[in-house]
């Protein structure tokens, strides 16, 4: 199982997502805030905008917080911080392939606190560009295999445009290019069958397979940037097998 697909399992098996709701609401409002100022408060004209409320609302967040971030986003309530979008890159333990996307008022404060986590953990803070060419933008829907059979969901996904549908241990996962994700969640949606996450982000094309001692170290690598207020996603090409991720729960 890659590395995103890994860590997303990982933190829905251990009720990481439940226990840290808070920080996902302020990434989410950062998000709707940042894409608001970028390209207007209109949900249908600006697919930015609307993916983040939708991700919002999947998440429960109450609707007069998600009003309130779009209007900082526009000027019609103010407050809103000045934040910028960066991205660093770097490697974990075992030469792992590293990207974290931030949003930040503070360059100077956010990169030395990302240099700091990488170095405690057995990775390194490398050079901008020194790992994206690994990974590919695509949007990702994904399946608990009870929820759904493999060949009905293959015929309505590739039906809906859909680029492939991948076979993840425990999960279905289906890839989208970015243009398409919108529109393949909704005709998958129609059917009712329920996604257990649903994004567009960065995909590796290959992965990097980690025994217990890097394996370890690199779960907690992910977890502390992941903690960091300043980030929005991370993301890496790590393999672990179901025997490693076994020996380490215990």
């Amino acid at each position: 199982m890659s590395g995103h697909s890994k860590w997303s399992t990982i933190k829905r098996k251990k009720g990481a997502i439940d226990s840290k709701r808070g920080k996902i609401f302020t990434k989410l409002i950062k998000e709707i805030t940042l894409a608001a100022r970028l390209g207007g408060g209109d949900l249908e004209g600006n697919s930015r905008l609307r993916q983040a409320v939708l991700a919002a609302k999947e998440e429960n967040m109450p609707k007069d917080n998600i009003d309130r971030a779009i209007k900082k986003g526009t000027g019609e309530l103010a407050g809103a911080a000045a934040y910028e979008e960066v991205t660093y890159e770097g490697y974990g333990p075992g030469g792992v392939a590293v990207i974290v996307d931030v949003m930040t008022d503070n360059k100077n404060r956010t990169v030395a606190e990302i240099r700091h986590i990488f170095s405690k953990h057995g990775g390194n803070l490398g050079e901008n560009g020194c790992v994206a060419w690994m990974f590919d933008k695509k949007g990702s829907i994904v399946f608990d295999k009870t929820a759904v059979g493999e060949d009905a969901l293959m015929e309505i996904a590739l039906e809906a445009g859909a680029e492939d549908v991948r076979d993840q241990e425990t999960e279905w996962e289906v890839i989208t290019d970015p243009v398409s994700f919108e529109a393949v969640k909704r005709v998958i949606g129609q059917k009712g069958w329920k996604y257990l996450e649903a994004r567009v982000g960065k995909i590796p094309r290959n992965t990097i397979k980690l025994e217990a001692g890097k394996a370890e170290q690199m779960l907690r690598l992910m977890e502390k940037l992941e903690d960091n207020d300043d980030v929005q996603n991370v993301y890496a090409n790590f393999d672990i097998s179901d025997d490693v991720m076994e020996k380490l729960s215990r």
